[in-house]
């Protein structure tokens, strides 16, 4: 029933089971600590958040196991510590297919050397049981012709825009100081 990380872990330890305990939420340096550490599962702990710090400093980590949690998409950094990760497990988790989830799924594709699974759309429906891959690759894909919006060819400048455009050009001043132009604005 622990809702954190332990701070008395021994540094030395290379396996720790943290699984099926009430951790929501993993906060920066949590393992900080506990460097020798290659093998941590955190298993159906109900997982919502990972600060981008928590797992600085597990610079050994072979093998992660955060399935079984309510993960929804990864902060950018949260991975970048993991130098030598090998499996990461992330099955049973409500992935959230939207911008938020590229930081992962490049991650792990340009760290081709991790296996991994688990990783399939939860939300939201549209993409429901879709793999990540899939739904990345997706929003580049072309819109089709007849879906694109008709935009006219000429469009009047708001008002705002006509303003800031005068005010730009009445407070920009150019000075030339041996051979260098430096340009003030303001």
């Amino acid at each position: 029933d622990l809702k954190k990380v332990p701070g008395n872990i021994p540094p030395d330890i290379v396996k720790l089971d943290l699984s099926n305990n009430k951790i929501r939420q993993l906060r920066a340096k949590e393992f900080e600590d506990v460097s020798e550490l290659k093998i941590l599962n955190l298993n159906s702990n109900g997982i919502a958040y990972i600060d981008p710090a928590a797992f600085s400093g597990l610079n050994n980590l072979e093998e992660l196991d955060l399935s079984n949690n309510s993960l929804q998409n990864f902060e950018y950094g949260v991975l970048e510590d993991l130098y030598f990760l090998k499996i990461l497990w992330l099955r049973e988790n409500p992935w959230r297919c939207d911008y938020n989830i590229h930081y992962l799924f490049y991650w792990l594709k340009h760290h081709y050397n991790v296996h991994y699974n688990g990783l399939e759309c939860k939300m939201p429906e549209e993409y429901k049981g879709w793999s990540v891959g899939k739904y990345v690759r997706s929003y580049f894909e072309e819109c089709p012709k007849d879906k694109l919006p008709i935009y006219p060819e000429t469009f009047d400048l708001d008002k705002d825009d006509e303003e800031w455009e005068r005010h730009k050009e009445q407070s920009v001043q150019t000075v030339k100081k041996h051979g260098v132009i430096v340009t003030v604005i303001g």
